[in-house]
């Protein structure tokens, strides 16, 4: 069984700032609406013999600074099928978040069919839940680009949302990242357990607005996905907050979520 990986509360942002030179890493939230998440890149072709300009990294985000009382929900792997997850987030209309590995996944695409068809957004964790840190180019970039791919193929929506597994992620693992066209790299700021009690990474320990939520695959867990998720809902009620789809805070450059 993989060990479960506590996010890093970080949030990077990396410009290459000419061709074959990376800029150095700024540690940010994402702003909603400030262009994070933003395809990077000239639509143009550059004339014959010159080089094209390197693309933008994508933004590493632990939680979206935003004044909306909203929360997001992000769920690892895909190794837990709770038929009744399916009805919760068919019952609530939850915007979640799954970010699955294929090796983890197996023969279970069909049941995040139906979850996606009912308003869920499936995302990149890798084809092998292998940690990237320190692997070279081509090794990073299989692993991601593999993932997109199989997603694609499978269900016709390529990933624009990336997450590493474990948390742990590189220079590289940005360069592959954009170039597998991913133009955010998601981590969190607070894990659901699998008693259902929230961990806090840094910072206060409560439920804050922007917090990026990872409930991640557990080994014979206490209680049910769907349990834990509930558990989840009741506490960010009692905050006064509700759920919103990470995509629309991530992805809409210049757009008020």
């Amino acid at each position: 069984m993989r060990p479960r990986a506590r996010g890093p509360a970080v949030a990077a942002l990396a410009l290459l700032l000419a061709a074959g030179c990376a800029g150095p890493v700024q540690h940010r939230a994402a702003t909603a609406g400030d262009g994070a998440g933003q395809p990077a890149g000239n639509s143009t072709a550059p004339p014959a013999g010159t080089r094209q300009p390197a693309a933008a990294l994508p933004p590493v985000v632990d939680r979206v600074r935003t004044t909306d009382r909203v929360v997001f929900l992000t769920y690892d792997d895909g190794a837990e099928r709770d038929p009744r997850f399916i009805g919760l987030v068919r019952e609530r209309r939850l915007p979640v978040s799954l970010f699955l590995t294929d090796s983890v996944v197996g023969p279970g695409y069909a049941h995040f069919a139906r979850l996606r068809a009912i308003g869920a957004s499936l995302q990149n964790h890798t084809l092998d839940h292998t940690a990237l840190r320190g692997l070279p180019y081509a090794g990073q970039r299989a692993e991601i680009c593999g993932q997109q791919r199989k997603l694609t193929s499978r269900f016709g929506v390529r990933p624009r949302l990336f997450r590493p597994p474990y948390g742990t992620y590189d220079a590289t693992t940005l360069r592959a990242a954009a170039d597998c066209g991913i133009t955010a790299v998601v981590l969190w700021r607070v894990s659901l357990d699998g008693d259902g009690e929230l961990t806090y990474a840094e910072g206060t320990k409560e439920l804050m607005p922007g917090d990026i939520v990872s409930v991640p695959s557990v080994d014979l867990p206490s209680l049910s996905l769907a349990e834990r998720t509930r558990r989840l809902l009741e506490e960010a009620g009692r905050r006064g907050l509700r759920v919103a789809r990470l995509e629309d805070y991530l992805g809409k450059a210049g757009a008020e979520p």
